[in-house]
This record gives C-alpha cells, sequence and structure tokens, in this order.
C-alpha cells in the first residue's frame, strides 16, 4: 500500500508580543478537521505569547547569546555563534531577528515541552480530539549544507522516534542501529511548507503520517547526551 502524507499550510493574522495563544489557535484553526492530524506550530509565535522578547538597546547580542546558552561552544561562521539550547546544537541559542517588532530579539521559549504540552491538552479539548499531536517548529541549518530547514524544538501526544533494530532489509539481513527520528522528519515537511520570509503561515496540519499516539511525552525520546553522539569526537574539545 502507498503511502501519501500531505502538509497544508495555515495562514493567519499576524501574531504579536502578549497575544493570547489558545484564542489564536481557535481562531484559527476553527473549521478545519485536526482528528488524526500533526498540528505544526512555528516556535516563534510561542515565544511572543510567553513574552520571551528583549530589546536590541537592552543588552549586547553576544551577551545575550552567552546567557541564553545552556552551553555557549564559541564563536562560529557569518557573525553566528555556536552554542547548545535545549538539547539542540544551534546557531546563537536560537535567537532570532526576523520578524521580530520594535527592533527585538525573540528568543526561544523557557519550557519548550511544557508549551507543547498545554497546547496539545487545550486542543484536544476544545476540538474534542481523540488522536491529535502538537510539534513546536524551528529552522536549523545542517553542517556542509546550504540552506535552512525544520527541526523539532518539542513534541507531545506521539513517539518521537521508532526503532528498526531487529527489522530485516531487503536481503534480510537484521538492522542493529537505526532509528528513524520522526518527529524531525515531520517538522522539516512542515517548515518547508510554512516558509521562512512573509508568508504569515506560523501554522500546518500533517496528514498521513503513521504515528504512534502517546499521552505521555518527554525530551529524552529524541535528546542524546553529547558523549553518546556520533559526532562526540568533534565536539569534545569544546563542550
Amino acid at each position: 500500500m502507498k503511502k501519501t502524507i500531505s502538509v497544508t499550510p495555515i495562514k493567519t493574522k499576524i501574531f504579536h508580543r502578549g497575544d493570547d495563544i489558545y484564542t489564536f489557535l481557535k481562531e484559527s484553526l476553527s473549521g478545519e478537521n485536526l482528528e488524526g492530524r500533526v498540528i505544526a506550530i512555528t516556535s516563534k509565535i510561542i515565544s511572543l505569547a510567553e513574552k520571551m522578547t528583549i530589546s536590541k538597546s537592552e543588552i549586547s547580542k553576544n551577551k545575550l547569546v552567552k546567557a541564553e546558552s545552556d552551553k555557549y561552544i564559541g564563536p562560529g561562521g557569518f557573525g553566528a555563534e555556536l552554542t547548545i539550547k535545549h538539547g539542540i546544537l544551534i546557531p546563537s541559542a536560537g535567537i532570532d531577528e526576523s520578524n521580530a517588532e520594535e527592533n527585538g530579539y525573540i528568543l526561544y521559549p523557557k519550557n519548550p515541552y511544557e508549551s507543547a504540552h498545554k497546547i496539545w491538552k487545550f486542543l484536544r479539548e476544545e476540538f474534542k480530539l481523540k488522536n491529535c499531536a502538537v510539534i513546536l517548529t524551528d529552522s536549523h541549518t545542517m553542517p556542509l549544507r546550504r540552506g535552512v530547514m525544520g527541526i523539532s524544538l518539542a513534541h507531545w501526544g506521539f513517539k518521537a522516534t521508532r526503532s528498526l533494530i531487529g527489522h530485516p532489509d531487503i536481503f534480510g539481513r537484521e538492522l542493529k542501529f537505526t532509528h528513524v527520528d520522526v518527529v524531525d522528519s515531520l517538522a522539516s515537511m512542515a517548515v518547508f511548507i510554512m516558509g521562512e520570509a512573509d508568508d504569515c503561515t506560523p501554522l500546518a496540519l500533517i496528514l498521513g503520517a503513521d504515528l504512534e499516539y502517546s499521552e505521555k511525552t518527554s525530551s529524552e525520546e529524541i535528546k542524546i547526551e553529547p558523549e553518546n553522539d556520533l559526532y562526540f569526537p568533534l565536539l569534545k574539545n569544546f563542550i
């Protein structure tokens, strides 16, 4: 059987700092069929709802990056700084200057998984859903690749990875290590459709993803400690 996944962007009004995220979601998603869908939400509107912004006049970018980083690694290319934030190797602690009003910086949400859980609970109750899933997305870069792609900052309502260990390949050989990163694969599709500029589509609905729904979710499903990571030999002198 062929598997088909579709992603539908949701165009909305502009979300401003301090706007209520739940009212915004209710208004933006009313009339949409959400049962069995993944609701992708750009993490920037979560940050704006939580007032996680700061004026450029209050602090220098370098000081802000160091303050926001869970681990500051050092200067990167093109004026960026390499950091770890919320378990992700990300430039400048995820701080964004695009789509920020009043000449400010937009920071990451304070606790992305807590935010994702609250939104998931709200959507289930508000729209009377049995199965739904939430992903908070952001843009990220991949080493040795040009351009940005989507990544999950947090998720709720489904298993983030799928183990293929013990499954046969096409020649019957048993797979020894392979896991599928389900959540980032979906986030990448959603961010591609949602756009990066003036699209004004901070939401997207993903239909057709073969998910294992779950009411319990944790960042531990997807996070790897640096010393257990494939790229640790490149990072060990910095973290």
